[in-house]
């Protein structure tokens, strides 16, 4: 018998408070006994350190703020992601690399310096799109976070 390889599910899209939803809507589809939990974004805590360095610490462009994000993909994969993943656990990235990647373009990043910014982190088997914003709040995720404090 062959083992089934976890379940690596990447939720990306613009609103927060959608990611979050569509994040909790995909580990629901996860055995209960195969969950690994959400990786939500800023699970190392810089943008939780950027936002209260206030406007004397200067604002960020949206290189930096990739760079960031690049960091704290990297502390989740390695303490969140690939322990659940290893353990045989299905894991959900919320958001993922389609999502910065996405926020970068449009701030006229070069696709070159994104693909290359972002070549360490593995494949998901199964992607999910929060395409459409949450009604019921504003959300508090990575492209929100951008655009408030972004140059």
């Amino acid at each position: 018998m062959t083992a089934r390889k976890p379940a690596f599910t990447a939720v990306d899209g613009i609103d927060g408070a959608a990611i979050v939803a569509a994040a909790r809507t995909a580990l629901a589809s996860i055995d209960r006994e195969a969950r690994g939990g959400i990786s939500h974004w800023d699970a190392s805590g810089l943008f939780g350190e950027a936002a209260v360095a206030g406007d004397e610490a200067g604002r960020p462009s949206a290189r930096t703020l990739l760079l960031l994000y690049a960091a704290d993909l990297a502390f989740r994969l390695r303490w969140e992601i690939r322990p659940a993943l290893a353990e045989g656990r299905g894991v959900v990235a919320a958001p993922y690399v389609d999502t910065a990647v996405a926020f970068g373009r449009a701030a006229g990043i070069e696709r070159a310096w994104l693909a290359n910014l972002f070549q360490f982190a593995p494949r998901p088997n199964q992607r999910r799109f929060a395409d459409e914003a949450a009604r019921s709040r504003r959300g508090h995720g990575f492209v929100e976070f951008a655009l408030e404090h972004a140059t």
